[in-house]
């Protein structure tokens, strides 16, 4: 069976987004299946994820991920803006702001033009954020993890736990000269007290508005930007009073502009979206 694919990223979190609305590409070959060989960076086309366009009865789209090694995340921010921007300019919708379902639930993006028309950038309400220990999943005596100890392999470190639909856990540090990242990333993200593994966001604060961020994203591994992990990034910056409600938030692939609006208590991420490339492939 041939396909055609879309290869797209944001702030170089890549991403190859699949059209199957129609149920044929994933009743020929299951999509876990399908994420590993297309996500190769030396068989296939290589991506951190694929993202499918689906058919939906009750919202304008729907969304599903599936990372490099095949399993399946609940949201996906720069995943989004390249979802939202892709339906838009391929004319699959032709609302500027429209509601997707996703395994996190209901996400409303919202396209943003430049004074010629095009899309400049996606402004995604990525809900409110999930504090709650028990429901992000972590394993703790607290209510709430702010700044909680976490010995992993007889290293201490202090973690804020937060879930925008997916699980984080947000490490604030000094500087990056000691850290490993793909070593000290795996280990937390399989530790016993995630029972669902954990996206480890490890962060310097610059200012009360600005922040540095490296990620190590569940399923994929280092990548060079997370989305729904620069929300999680503000909102535990915020909560522990390191910065304001609105801050800019770097990444390895560029920059985010994060919002956490107390008035709805849903967070706003507002970035760029790329397209690399079209073409067609055999599965």
């Amino acid at each position: 069976m041939e396909i055609e694919f879309v290869k797209m990223e944001g702030l170089g979190n890549d991403f190859v987004l699949i059209d199957d609305r129609a149920g044929n590409i994933g009743s020929y070959r299951p999509y876990p299946e399908l994420a590993q060989m297309l996500c190769s960076r030396h068989f296939g086309i290589g991506a951190d994820g694929i993202i499918l366009i689906l058919d939906s009865q009750d919202h304008d789209s729907k969304f599903r991920i599936y990372n490099s090694d095949g399993s399946e995340a609940e949201m996906c921010g720069n995943g989004m803006r390249c979802f939202a921007k892709l339906l838009y300019e391929k004319k699959m919708i032709s609302k500027k702001r429209f509601r997707v379902d996703t395994k996190a639930g209901t996400v409303i993006p919202e396209i943003l033009l430049d004074d010629k028309g095009q899309v400049q950038s996606v402004r995604v309400d990525v809900g409110e954020p999930i504090l709650l220990c028990r429901d992000i999943p972590f394993e703790s005596p607290n209510e709430k993890a702010l700044d909680e100890l976490l010995t992993v392999g007889g290293r201490e470190y202090r973690i804020t736990a937060v879930s925008m639909g997916n699980p984080h856990a947000v490490i604030f540090v000094d500087s990056y000269d000691t850290l490993d990242l793909e070593t000290e990333g795996r280990a937390i993200e399989t530790h016993e007290r995630f029972p669902e593994k954990i996206n480890v966001e490890f962060v310097q604060v610059l200012s009360r508005t600005e922040l540095n961020m490296k990620v190590w994203e569940r399923g994929a591994g280092v990548t060079l930007a997370c989305g729904t992990g620069a929300c999680a990034v503000l909102v535990a910056a915020h909560l522990t009073g390191r910065t304001e409600d609105r801050a800019l938030i770097h990444l390895p692939g560029g920059d985010l502009d994060i919002h956490w609006d107390k008035a709805t208590n849903h967070v706003f991420k507002t970035g760029p979206a790329t397209l690399v490339f079209e073409g067609r492939v055999k599965i």
